[in-house]
């Protein structure tokens, strides 16, 4: 073999790897955008869920006039550091709240603010639930391709580390024991 053919061996070579290389690239940093897209739309429907749930409180204080603090928890997470996860758990606990309170009171049945919030809240549950699909779906790629050879290369190079679920389990670690219900 000559020098140029050599050479061109080594310059196809690189272009392969090249080439290569930006698939995966361009293949991590779309699944990196399709989960960040969904985190900003979980996060705009917890917040709108919060809202809602905000909302209902005062409702049920000027109805019921009992002084009684049926959503303490959920406006307490108004001063805390929570995940989204967490924080949804919390608020779906509020609309479940919200439901007997309405289901055990006649006056709030009546209510047709609350009938519209509810029915908000539906929304946003199916919003969650769907984008939350999406959100995993995209983790679970985008962690396939941190932990294979020879995208992980590529990850480790642009520091792509792998994502935890929305559930927030950490799959990588030694707790055998964080199932929550």
């Amino acid at each position: 073999m000559n020098f140029l053919t050599i050479f061109l061996l080594i310059i196809i070579c690189i272009s392969i790897l090249a080439i290569i290389y930006v698939l995966f690239y361009n293949k991590m940093q779309f699944l990196k955008t399709k989960i960040e897209q969904a985190e900003n739309i979980i996060d705009e429907t917890l917040r709108e869920r919060f809202d809602l749930i905000c909302r209902s409180n005062d409702i049920v204080k000027n109805t019921l006039k009992d002084n009684k603090e049926y959503f303490k928890e959920q406006m307490a997470l108004k001063n805390k550091e929570v995940s989204n996860f967490d924080m949804d758990r919390s608020l779906k606990e509020g609309f479940r709240i919200l439901n007997k309170l309405i289901d055990d009171y006649s006056e709030l049945q009546k209510n047709k603010e609350l009938k519209e919030i509810i029915i908000s809240m539906k929304a946003t549950n199916e919003r969650i639930t769907a984008t939350t699909s999406y959100y995993n779906k995209y983790t679970n790629e985008l962690n396939g391709y941190v932990r294979k050879f020879p995208s992980n290369i590529i990850g480790k190079i642009h520091h792509f580390k792998v994502s935890p679920f929305f559930d927030g389990k950490d799959m990588n670690d030694d707790i055998y024991n964080d199932f929550k219900l």
